[in-house]
């Protein structure tokens, strides 16, 4: 394993920048997850990583090497893509060993490599198998197996969930944080799916429109957020946003909703448009306080999903306890107000 660090990477097509100065450093052995919404740049910025785009400005190094202009194969790094990218007329055990081939690896060498990758996978009873006997999940840890068996100095991982189903989804982002957890390699994994990025990440880059919005770990985005694209975009569902300003010692909506404002504010944060910022799970259901009425109910048996009328702003609320609750019914809540965030509506900072 090794570093990876990027200083002031950027990339050009034609007159278009797609990629503005970026600088990351990522630790040895240390999984970093890439994420952001579609068309932010995080894929080509991995693909400059991979050797696969050319980098238009810049520097790439890989341990003690620059590799920004070296070509992908000397990089010593493995990926695994979206599409599986497997040979169909070959074996799951000869895919996995086709590069060890191509590099003229004795063929002893391939066979323990294949079959300790197998074991980490759990592929022992698939090795003779081919493709199109596979399913979506064995066909993905395949590819796996097909970097893990070159034992790279790095990981990269291009959105290789996006094509299955959402619960083996959720198995194959656990096996693969295993897989990490068990082997080491430096990892780099690039995502549109915050759920991925929070679960898997020991490190998250947040990119929007080509620059970097925040780094940090899973939590500290979560209760950290630089700024309201980053607050918007990390945890789910999403937090609520709602204009107005300060008045009086409580923060009064541009509707005329009065919410409730936590101790020690920041000083001179008056006299300009803010933004209140809280998330559905900080709100809970109460005997009294804020009223609002029900215009959507969500129930998913361990959790009610909830959007509130109040006073004309619309509130969404994650209620943890069951409530008997319908259609047009009134309901009071609580705001959690340690949990509560005030943005700069011109700059979208948090203050």
């Amino acid at each position: 394993m090794a570093t990876v660090n990027i200083q002031n990477i950027q990339k050009n097509y034609g007159a278009v920048k797609v990629i503005h100065g970026i600088d990351i450093d990522i630790a040895e052995g240390e999984f970093v997850v890439l994420v952001g919404p579609s068309g932010c740049g995080k894929s080509t910025l991995l693909r400059m990583i991979a050797g696969l785009e050319e980098v238009s400005g810049g520097a790439i190094r890989i341990g003690p090497r620059e590799v920004s202009n070296m070509p992908a194969r000397d990089r010593d790094i493995a990926m695994v893509f979206q599409n599986y990218a497997l040979y169909p007329h070959m074996t799951v055990a000869e895919n996995m060993g086709f590069a060890l081939k191509l590099k003229k690896v004795d063929q002893a060498q391939i066979r323990s490599k294949v079959t300790h990758a197998a074991n980490i996978l759990g592929l022992e009873k698939l090795l003779d198998r081919y493709p199109k006997q596979l399913s979506g999940g064995q066909r993905q840890r395949v590819a796996m197996g097909r970097a893990i068996v070159r034992d790279p100095q790095v990981f990269l991982f291009d959105e290789p969930l996006s094509n299955l189903d959402a619960k083996l989804r959720v198995q194959m982002r656990g096996e693969i944080k295993t897989m990490h957890q068990r082997i080491g390699t430096t990892t780099i994994y690039v995502t549109h799916d915050q759920v991925e990025a929070m679960t898997m990440a020991d490190k998250i880059v947040v990119l929007h429109d080509g620059h970097i919005e925040q780094i940090g770990a899973p939590l500290e985005l979560y209760d950290r957020p630089a700024n309201m694209f980053v607050a918007g975009f990390i945890g789910s569902p999403a937090m609520n946003f709602i204009e107005g300003r300060l008045e009086e010692g409580v923060f009064r909506t541009n509707k005329g909703l009065i919410l409730p404002l936590p101790k020690d504010l920041p000083k001179d944060i008056g006299g300009r448009g803010l933004v209140y910022g809280v998330r559905p799970e900080h709100i809970r259901a109460s005997s009294d306080g804020i009223e609002g009425r029900a215009t959507l109910i969500e129930g998913t048996g361990s959790e009610i999903f909830t959007r509130l009328e109040a006073h004309g702003e619309d509130i969404a609320c994650l209620f943890r306890e069951r409530l008997d609750v319908r259609f047009g019914d009134a309901i009071h809540i609580q705001i959690d107000l340690p949990r509560v965030h005030l943005f700069d509506k011109q700059t979208g900072r948090r203050l």
